[in-house]
């Protein structure tokens, strides 16, 4: 998978996350303060800027995509997703295309550098519970990188499904308790979209 084809697949990713801005607004309103619809319009956009920028490392793409997203005024979401973004920089290397056993680096990376800050669990009701179960799907992946992230996609939307029967235990949302049950987790959500997003880019 050369730069550019990601970059195809990462503005994908974008036009889900923008095409469900109001779902996720809905989620964030039933159990927090509603401002995520609009933190994620502000994160897809600092994505795609810098995705057209003529960069031709992908170390270097995701480390400014991460630095863009930090700049931004984006609530306690933006550091997550700029974290994300600066664990894949590492992971990637300075390369033009990534191999399966790369990808796999690049995902394990993202997601050791989230471990890093939100010390969350599966089942805490939080961006994690789509992340970690794709990226598990991603490393057990043995023949191309296009079947990783179709793994990654299905099992980031498993996990994102999977909140609507959780109680909240990170953030603002765990005062709520029991009546954060009935509703997906949006961090959970958006992860899957982007994950959605990029498998339809490589399609």
């Amino acid at each position: 998978m050369n730069i550019h084809e990601f970059k195809k697949a990462l503005s994908n990713s974008c036009e889900v996350l923008k095409e469900n801005v109001d779902y996720l607004y809905q989620l964030d309103s039933a159990t927090g303060d509603g401002d995520y619809g609009v933190t994620i319009g502000k994160i897809v956009k600092a994505i795609e800027e810098t995705s057209k920028e003529d960069i031709k490392y992908y170390s270097d793409l995701f480390e400014q995509i991460g630095w863009n997203i930090m700049g931004v005024r984006s609530g306690s979401a933006g550091p997550l997703w700029a974290s994300l973004f600066l664990g894949f920089s590492k992971g990637a290397g300075k390369k033009e295309e990534l191999n399966l056993d790369d990808t796999k680096k690049l995902f394990q990376c993202g997601l050791d550098e989230l471990n890093h800050i939100l010390r969350v669990k599966v089942g805490d009701k939080t961006m994690m519970d789509s992340l970690i179960p794709a990226v598990e799907a991603i490393l057990k992946e043995e023949e191309s990188v296009f079947n990783a992230l179709e793994r990654g996609a299905k099992a980031a939307q498993n996990g994102a499904d999977s909140t609507i029967n959780l109680v909240a235990k990170y953030g603002r949302t765990k005062n709520l308790r029991e009546k954060s049950l009935g509703y997906k987790d949006p961090g959970a959500v958006s992860i899957a979209l982007f994950f959605e997003g990029l498998v339809i880019g490589l399609s």
